[in-house]
């Protein structure tokens, strides 16, 4: 499980280290792709398959379903994190999640996500408050 929030730098090639504490997860390869809300997703490969298995069993027959699948799949690549823990971002990805130097790598359970500094800030100031409240809608009373 992934968690925590983290703050490398993305150096010139793109490439940044992946937190210590997700390395050994991650170490024997992994899927990035991008995710809604201008992120990036990093799955250790048997999560990404498992997601793989959920879009899948979508109806292809629902334009909805289509399209998720193909902007999920198309821009998916996998890696393996080289000998010091650091992975390189393809430049597709870095410029769909607008990553530039400030990121922010957090643990989102089954997945890492990627996102710029400034997207992040923006995106969790914005979600406290509906955070505090949104308990009961998403688990129900407790």
């Amino acid at each position: 499980m992934f968690l925590g929030t983290h703050t490398p730098k993305l150096d010139e090639k793109g490439r940044f280290f992946l937190p210590a504490k997700f390395r050994e997860e991650l170490k024997d390869g992994l899927v990035i792709t991008r995710l809604q809300d201008r992120c990036l997703a990093i799955y250790p490969r048997a999560a990404y398959e498992a997601e793989a298995a959920r879009l899948i069993a979508g109806s292809t027959g629902l334009a909805k379903v289509r399209n998720v699948q193909r902007m999920w799949a198309s821009a998916a690549s996998d890696d393996v994190p080289d000998a010091q823990g650091r992975l390189t971002i393809p430049q597709s990805l870095r410029t769909y999640a607008h990553l530039e130097r400030d990121i922010v790598v957090i643990g989102a359970l089954n997945r890492v996500e990627v996102w710029d500094a400034a997207l992040w800030g923006q995106y969790s100031a914005e979600q406290e408050d509906a955070f505090a409240e949104m308990n009961e809608e998403v688990f129900g009373p407790g």
